[in-house]
């Protein structure tokens, strides 16, 4: 994966390994997408359709996520990470991320 060179070593690893699947909310999405027309965030047109093409699977919201993210405790307040939180618990999986407010939550975290 040619990523963001700010990441780990061990992070660029586990995103680099083939066998481990890698998902990418609709979440993060909306949130790039938001940040792109606000003149915030330089990334191409599709970051859905770059990220699809490094083989990351995408993770829709539905409506179990969103009344779960709604139930978390106020650790954050950016409505796209308690998304991401109430995604990870509720389908098993991690989160990986270098903001340090996330790691107040039951969710497993992979450092960035």
């Amino acid at each position: 994966m040619d990523g963001d060179r700010r990441l780990s070593r061990a992070a660029r690893s586990i995103l680099d390994d083939a066998s481990t699947p890698c998902f990418f909310s609709a979440a993060s999405v909306w949130e790039a997408s938001i940040k792109r027309n606000s003149g915030k965030l330089p990334s191409p047109e599709s970051t859905w359709g770059l990220l699809e093409a490094q083989g990351f699977v995408a993770l829709e919201i539905t409506i179990a996520h969103a009344e779960a993210a709604g139930s978390l405790p106020l650790h954050h307040t950016d409505p796209f990470d308690r998304m991401l939180v109430a995604q990870a618990q509720l389908e098993g999986l991690s989160i990986m991320t270098s903001d340090p407010a996330i790691e107040r939550y039951a969710v497993h975290v992979l450092a960035a």
